[in-house]
């Protein structure tokens, strides 16, 4: 799908259907209208697609969000993970009336996700990233609110789908947010208020982190096919995951892309496997470090590792015109001077969870016949993702418009037990690793 608008065009249609340009900065509040008399006096039926640790833990947040919510449906791959899900949110829920989900509505394998959805009025779309644009744009096909994780996609073909399914949403009145829950965050909130009010400035440059120890490796199992490895180790495999700095770092990413009020003009940057080397971590880089250039001048610089013992760091720092600011999910945030002298925190309210009021808001809306649609800034800021791991792995300055043309398809569009994932070991067991320089990324 190319494009015959501008740069700058394109760059600001982006901003106004993301919601970048809007003028209020507080969670939204919403009128009772007709959608909302449906729902007023029901149960809202819920499937939950993915049950990994993730997918329980928005199925809860949902539960407890609404009491009128119940879960009706569930969908994995696998069935042991379907089966933990289930035994843990009957643990806090049995008796509740908002656990109804029968053997004949738990679905094992690929094709369960459409069977589930069926089932409900809202989804949680909670499996590996790469499924992501074609659970989203069936649900919404089906007319379902949706609340997904993040990343969006893998890929950008899969932007372009999800950015697609996003215009449909629309069109439908539907809800959908996106587990991007740092703009759902009081701290965050209050900060882009202050922000927006010139507390430091015109931001001109910024730091973004996520730097810690990893993640999990599920090792071989004798007997395993490839593709089963693969889909259980799935972190490890750009198709299904496309690697850390999409998988987490999205977070800091979105956060500099949402207090900028832009999305980068170009990338470029490096990376690479200094720890992670052998065959249990895939394919996927242990570091990278990008440089983003916004259209506005501002630079920022993206770090992102996964090495033990090396210095932990998971947040954003900004620097202005007049001042700075530093930012984490811990729930306080530093206005600086230019000297680098503190001159207001800002907090978050004791017991503020931004994972649950990001289901307080969905249902929320839903009950009131609002709408709510991440969708657009979930998307542009997975493609920016996407972009800096294009520049690391090409060692090449990727531009916005290449990320966003690109026809490199790296997620197949159909996948059952019998697809030969696209990424195989040699007779040694080791994956292909990406080549600066050698490596096409666009």
């Amino acid at each position: 799908m190319k494009t015959n608008k501008s740069p700058d065009a394109s760059r600001r249609t982006f901003i106004r259907n993301s919601g970048l340009a809007a003028s209020s900065l507080v969670l939204p509040s919403f009128e009772l209208g007709a959608m909302g008399r449906v729902f007023q006096d029901r149960k809202l039926k819920l499937a939950l697609v993915g049950c990994g640790g993730r997918g329980t833990g928005a199925a809860n947040q949902a539960l407890e969000a609404d009491n009128q919510v119940e879960l009706v449906a569930m969908a994995d791959l696998f069935e042991d993970r379907l089966t933990d899900s289930y035994t843990n949110l009957m643990e806090k829920y049995q008796g509740s009336g908002q656990m109804n989900v029968p053997d004949s509505n738990k679905f094992v394998g690929f094709d369960g996700f459409g069977k589930a959805m069926d089932l409900a009025d809202v989804v949680i779309l909670a499996t590996p990233p790469g499924f992501r644009p074609y659970h989203f744009e069936y649900a919404i096909s089906q007319n379902k609110h949706v609340f997904m994780e993040k990343p969006l996609a893998t890929d950008s073909p899969g932007i372009r789908k999800v950015l697609e399914t996003a215009r449909l949403a629309d069109e439908k009145k539907l809800n959908v947010v996106v587990g991007l829950q740092r703009r759902y965050q009081v701290n965050y909130l209050k900060t882009l208020e202050q922000l927006r009010a010139g507390a430091i400035g015109t931001i001109r440059s910024g730091q973004v982190y996520w730097n810690n120890d990893g993640v999990w490796v599920r090792p071989r199992v004798a007997g395993q096919s490839e593709l089963e490895y693969q889909m259980r180790n799935w972190y490890y495999f750009n198709w299904i995951c496309g690697d850390h700095i999409l998988e987490q770092h999205i977070h800091n990413i979105d956060v500099a892309n949402w207090f900028i009020g832009e999305y980068p003009a170009s990338a470029q940057g490096m990376g690479g496997r200094q720890v992670r080397t052998g065959p249990d971590h895939g394919e996927i880089f242990d570091h990278h470090f990008v440089e983003y250039t916004y259209p506005g001048g501002a630079v920022v610089a993206s770090q992102c590792r996964h090495q033990p013992g090396t210095m932990s760091r998971v947040g954003e720092m900004f620097q202005g015109t007049k001042g700075a600011v530093e930012t984490n999910d811990a729930g306080v945030a530093r206005l600086l001077d230019l000297q680098g002298n503190e001159t207001a925190t800002i907090s978050n309210p004791e017991g503020h969870n931004p994972y649950q009021e990001e289901h307080n808001r969905l249902f929320a809306s839903i009950r009131a016949g609002g709408q709510i649609n991440d969708a657009y800034y979930g998307a542009y800021s997975t493609l920016t993702a996407i972009m800096g791991r294009m520049a690391t792995y090409s060692g090449q300055v990727v531009t916005w418009d290449q990320a966003l043309n690109s026809e490199l398809r790296i997620m197949p569009e159909m996948v059952d037990w019998n697809t030969v994932p696209p990424s195989l070991p040699d007779a040694d067991g080791n994956y292909p690793i990406p080549i600066p320089g050698v490596t096409k990324a666009v």
